[in-house]
């Protein structure tokens, strides 16, 4: 294990690095990871990649690169974003970017590592994230984590020649095991 700062049982979180851009931004591409999520728009490069890791504010944002304990196979990224140290409250983040790992639990356990970690390492009181309406593998996954539906945001988004709903969704500190 390189790093690992949370691990689980399935898999271990290390920080991301500049260097996992080289595979990362390959996933970013793939229309049907990237229909799942909010960077949709331009297409990625390695470089754009490793520019936006180097923008971030680790006091603001932690990213972490999602490796299985089994093998050691780097198959997605997650983070908490917009950390507000006042209010007690992040945005979750988490793509599975390899889709021949999708389906085998790596996603529910990533979100209750990062849950873990936001509520007892971090002490916030809420975590938030939004999810797209046709997205139902991850609104099912955000379920079974605990996450509640606090609203939605009425064709949002244009996917596929179709608009479509965001779903808001949060988890506070006490509601829901997350480990």
């Amino acid at each position: 294990m390189r790093n690992p700062c949370l691990v689980g049982t399935k898999v271990y979180l290390r920080p991301l690095e500049e260097a996992d851009a080289a595979e990362c931004h390959v996933w970013l591409n793939d229309p049907d990871v990237r229909r799942t999520l909010a960077v949709r728009g331009v297409p990625h490069t390695e470089a754009s990649s490793r520019a936006w890791l180097r923008a971030l504010d680790p006091r603001r944002d932690q990213v972490f690169a999602i490796v299985t304990n089994e093998g050691g196979l780097y198959v997605g990224n997650c983070g908490l974003h917009d950390i507000d140290p006042v209010d007690r409250h992040a945005t979750l983040g988490i793509v599975i970017g390899r889709k021949d790992r999708w389906g085998q639990g790596f996603g529910t356990e990533t979100v209750r590592l990062l849950c873990r970690h936001a509520f007892d390492d971090l002490n916030l009181h809420k975590v938030c994230l939004s999810c797209y309406a046709t997205n139902e593998r991850g609104l099912r996954l955000y379920a079974r984590a605990g996450f509640t539906v606090e609203g939605r945001r009425r064709e949002q988004v244009f996917i596929d020649g179709r608009w479509v709903d965001e779903i808001l969704l949060g988890l506070v500190r006490g509601e829901a095991p997350v480990g």
